[in-house]
């Protein structure tokens, strides 16, 4: 796995957590009575220590794989608001607004261009001995 893949991961498990505990903590489904309800808020409580376990792991693979922990922590983050605002429309019925559009087209560009820069190679001058 990519250093760059991996860091996109782990911001799409910190989104899918953070979906989980707003689905945990939801009121609703008292209406249905039963165990039921009960059992899916405690399975989506579950599935929050789970994907944050997991994101935790595959981040500090991509901090690992990269050259540069500031490009995978960018690249975490983006991807963590990327894939909220996508569970935040597909969970919840949440909407996209132009300036939404703006802010991710804005975030894509940088990502390119953080990702396809040439590393600059710094020359450390070498101690004299005396």
């Amino acid at each position: 796995m990519r250093a760059g893949a991996a860091a996109a991961a782990a911001g799409a498990l910190g989104a899918a957590a953070a979906a989980a505990a707003k689905l945990a903590l939801s009121p609703g489904g008292e209406a249905a009575g039963g165990p039921l309800p009960v059992l899916l808020h405690l399975s989506c409580v579950g599935l929050v220590f789970v994907c944050n376990a997991v994101m935790w792991t595959v981040f500090t693979k991509a901090l690992r794989l990269s050259s540069s922990s500031a490009a995978t922590s960018v690249t975490t983050t983006a991807s963590n608001f990327i894939s909220s605002a996508i569970l935040g429309k597909l969970l919840f019925g949440e909407t996209w607004t132009p300036l939404w559009w703006v802010g991710l087209a804005v975030t894509v560009c940088g990502l390119m261009l953080l990702h396809t820069a040439a590393p600059q190679l710094v020359q450390v001058p070498a101690e004299k001995k005396e």
